[in-house]
């Protein structure tokens, strides 16, 4: 290697801790002001003994701070989970995928459709939650082992993959979407849109740093699209894979294969390494 390649690289590499720097420096900084925001505005919402009524209007627009600040405190924690993966540091606990996936989609719900979330958090029973879902087009299916028995990972961090994609998926989709999670060692999820489908060339991009696909056309455009490239960056510190099919004018199917951790209690530093565990030597459900 030449003395001007090897300057080349340590350049690169100083710019990549630079930047490293500065996000981090980026996410403390506003950690603080999100939280006074947030904090402040449901206060107002909520203590009108103290602050005294609200018109209809302020309360509109109280609840629409209150919302956004809200979304921008999930994308500043995302972050942090984001480069905690890229650290190998993990929360290993058992937790039931189902239920990761229902508080999942329903947070995806709130934030997208605020009134098929009430009426999904207000279902009776089952077979209501299922009725409500497909009134909405969307489709959940729970096979495999991690459908009876409790997975070990880190819970935060699959919450995260699972919001995302369903979030993606419900943003281009033109009817539906469907989740499927099997799987009998590994954690395998689908999720899929009948959007217009990603053309074959651009399969790379979509999981790049600020690219976004305008109506997922031809043409890639800037933007925050963080979603798809915190999820690959996730998978792939949790010693998984994803994949996409898709296909310009049809269905887009992203898929991906996650490994158990070891049992709870410990905090692994391991990079793309994880170990298999039985999740049936844990009997209790739920966190």
């Amino acid at each position: 290697m030449t003395r001007s390649q090897v300057e080349a690289l340590q350049n690169k590499k100083n710019d990549t801790e630079e930047k490293a720097r500065l996000i981090d420096l980026l996410i403390h900084d506003l950690t603080g002001p999100l939280s006074v925001v947030s904090t402040s505005a449901a206060s107002l919402l909520l203590k009108a003994e103290r602050y005294g009524p609200l018109t209809e209007n302020q309360r509109r627009v109280l609840e629409r701070v209150l919302r956004n600040a809200r979304k921008a405190q999930t994308l500043l924690h995302e972050m942090i989970e984001i480069y905690r993966s890229q650290e190998g540091l993990f929360q290993s606990d058992f937790f039931s995928v189902k239920h990761s996936l229902e508080e999942s989609l329903l947070e995806v719900l709130d934030s997208s459709a605020p009134e098929a979330a009430e009426r999904l958090a207000g279902a009776r029973d089952p077979e209501d939650y299922r009725r409500v879902l497909a009134n909405h087009g969307i489709f959940l299916e729970m096979g495999g082992r991690y459908s009876q028995t409790l997975f070990c990972h880190d819970q935060r961090k699959i919450c995260q993959i699972l919001r995302n994609l369903m979030s993606n998926a419900l943003k281009y989709r033109r009817t539906q979407m469907k989740v499927c999670i099997t799987g009998d060692v590994d954690l395998c999820v689908s999720v899929e849109d009948d959007g217009r489908g990603i053309p074959e060339k651009d399969h790379g991009i979509v999981f790049e740093r600020f690219v976004r696909l305008t109506d997922r056309n031809e043409t890639p455009v800037q933007g925050f699209g963080l979603g798809l490239t915190g999820v690959k960056t996730l998978v792939e510190a949790m010693g998984g894979e994803i994949l996409l099919e898709s296909e310009e004018g049809t269905r887009t199917c992203f898929k991906l294969k996650i490994p158990p951790l070891e049992p709870p209690g410990f905090h692994t530093r391991r990079g793309n390494v994880s170990e298999r565990v039985d999740p049936e030597r844990k009997e209790s459900s739920g966190r």
